[in-house]
């Protein structure tokens, strides 16, 4: 039997343990469940279909990310694990502007040839719009799009762990070391204790900068701070809202128990502090406001931090270090981690069980952050 050690539990690190622990391989687990793992902080939008970067390397990994959801969620309910986080509730993106709203109704029917599950596409004026999402100011036009979705990242990797777990994985809370030797990981060491495996995935997100430099490699991987507020509606069923995306770089999303999730900041200087700013706080609440000035009455329940794993020009990593063996590496996701990171972590189980990718490693290839 194949032996793999993943560090990292976070979205990516998660579904690889799923996914090679159901194939039959003996799996170990290793996270020191840092604060302001990202995965634990993110409410997610899974729809990637709107999106105007023309990256097309990126835009597989989302599109395909999004693709693979309703499969992953339908294979943890048939292990038992029903509270995923994540509900197909549709999407609505808001406008002011005529031309930028055709705009987007011509780029999904694009993406739909090859994007099926994008769904309906409905061009909503004002009265619809705020029918669908009663908060939303009465001056917005949006478009909605039936094949979207929401997800709570917390709650969907408990459910890949606990799933991972019936499979067999061992998961261990410690810092781990890799263990190098002729220019090939032969493992971990945690406690001084050394553990060999065939293969080492690294999956640590924000912090594989500090994981990788002992062993004389600099990646340029930083972290960027995100400030998620959570709200409640007393007395108000938003269980099956649509997510919102406004003009601004903001996201709407509703939970079940009322709950309304607003965010995020992009905070690219702020390093690994973890502190909950008024700043950050005025920064959302102010963005918010402007869209959805009825949120004033609504509750603060709690502010959530998270550190996205940024590459210094934006676009994913995925593989191998050159010439370093027993390694493989998925980072550099960022704010699009809960839509990718299912898809990603799936490619790196196929990576650790030799079979056919879905992806040129090419597109993806280290270098491109060393």
């Amino acid at each position: 039997m194949k032996k793999v050690i993943i560090i990292g539990s976070g979205i990516v690190g998660a579904t690889a343990a799923y996914k090679l622990a159901k194939a039959g391989t003996e799996v170990i687990v290793i996270d020191r469940t840092e604060d302001g793992q990202a995965t634990n902080a993110a409410a997610g939008i899974i729809c990637p279909w709107l999106a105007q970067r023309r990256n097309k390397a990126w835009y597989h990994l989302a599109k395909n990310g999004a693709k693979l959801y309703p499969q992953l969620i339908d294979e943890l309910k048939t292990d038992g694990e029903s509270q995923t986080g994540y509900k197909k509730v549709g999407a609505i993106s808001l406008f002011t502007n005529e031309e930028k709203l055709l705009s987007a109704e011509e780029r999904l029917l694009n993406r739909k040839i090859d994007a099926p599950e994008i769904g309906t596409i409905n061009i909503l004026k004002p009265e619809e719009t705020n029918e669908s999402f009663p908060l939303v100011d009465d001056s917005y036009h949006s478009i909605y799009v039936s094949g979207a979705a929401r997800v709570d990242g917390r709650a969907l990797r408990h459910a890949l762990i606990k799933g991972a777990k019936k499979h067999g994985a061992t998961f261990i809370d410690e810092n781990a070391e890799l263990h190098y030797k002729n220019n090939r990981i032969e493992g971990v060491v945690f406690n001084n204790k050394l553990i060999k495996a065939e293969l080492v995935i690294a999956a640590a997100g924000a912090w594989l900068k500090e994981l990788l430099q002992p062993i004389g490699v600099e990646i340029n991987v930083y972290p960027q701070k995100a400030q998620i507020i959570h709200l409640e509606l007393p007395n108000t069923d938003t269980r099956n809202w649509p997510v919102v995306m406004p003009p601004n770089n903001q996201y709407f999303l509703t939970l079940d128990s009322n709950r309304i999730v607003i965010g995020a900041t992009h905070e690219k200087k702020a390093g690994f502090d973890s502190r909950i700013t008024a700043g950050g706080v005025n920064e959302i609440l102010t963005k918010a406001l402007q869209i959805m000035p009825r949120l004033a009455d609504s509750t603060i329940l709690e502010t959530r931090v998270g550190f996205r794993p940024f590459t210094q020009n934006s676009l994913p990593i995925i593989g191998p270090i050159p010439n370093i063996k027993g390694l493989i590496i998925a980072n550099g996701l960022g704010a699009s981690g809960l839509t990718t990171g299912p898809f990603v972590g799936s490619q790196l189980a196929n990576i650790a069980l030799n079979k056919t990718l879905d992806i040129n490693l090419e597109d993806y290839h280290i270098s491109k952050a060393l």
